[in-house]
C-alpha cells in the first residue's frame, strides 16, 4: 500500500517520515526521485520547477510512505496532508532561511488550503486525512499516521479551517 504524506512546507512532512522510518516504516522521500523531472528554476520563488505531470505518471509506486510536498498528486492509496497553524509555520519558514516571498507564499497556501484542494481535485475523500501538527510533537503525529496505515483511523477532511482565524495574513 502506498500513502502520500503530503503538506505545505514547513508542517513536519520530513521530520515525521524520519519518526517513521526509525520505526520500520519504509519512507521514500519525493526529493530523491523529482531530479530526472527538474525543468527549470524559479529565482523569484526560490524553488526548482518540476515537471510534476510527468513525474507522477512516471512514477513507479512503492509499499510504504512517500513524503514531500507533491506526492498528493500521486495514485496513492492514502494520502495524508499535514497542517499547521500559519503563525508557527511563518516562525519554522524563519528559521530555514525562506524569503519573505517564499515565506509569505506557503503562509498563503496554507490559509486557502491549496495542498488539501488539490488532492480533493484528484482523489476519493475516503481516501483523504488531514492532521493537524500545530500542537503535536513528532512521536504523537507519527502514531496518528500509524493509526492510518493500520487502517484503524477514519478519513478527515475539513477538520482545519485557517482563513477564518488567520485571514489576515493574506
Amino acid at each position: 500500500m502506498m500513502i502520500a504524506l503530503s503538506g505545505t512546507p514547513g508542517t513536519g512532512k520530513t521530520s515525521v517520515a524520519r519518526e517513521l522510518q526509525k520505526r520500520g516504516v519504509p519512507v521514500t522521500y519525493a526529493t530523491d526521485t523529482v531530479g530526472p523531472y527538474r525543468i527549470g528554476e524559479d529565482p523569484d520563488r526560490d524553488t526548482d520547477i518540476i515537471d510534476d505531470e510527468r513525474w507522477v505518471s512516471e512514477f513507479t509506486p512503492v509499499n510504504g510512505i512517500v513524503e514531500g510536498h507533491l506526492t498528493h498528486l500521486l495514485p496513492a492509496d492514502r494520502i495524508i496532508i499535514l497542517r499547521c497553524h500559519p503563525g508557527i509555520l511563518k516562525d519554522r519558514l524563519k528559521k530555514r532561511g525562506y524569503s519573505e516571498v517564499k515565506i509569505q507564499e506557503n503562509i498563503e497556501a496554507e490559509i486557502l488550503d491549496v495542498t488539501l484542494a488539490e488532492a480533493f481535485d484528484i482523489h476519493d475523500e475516503e481516501k483523504l486525512y488531514e492532521i493537524d501538527t500545530t500542537h503535536m510533537d513528532i512521536a504523537e503525529c507519527a502514531d496518528k499516521i500509524e493509526e492510518i496505515i493500520r487502517g484503524t483511523a477514519q478519513p478527515s477532511i475539513g477538520i482545519v479551517d485557517w482563513l477564518i482565524s488567520c485571514g489576515d495574513m493574506l
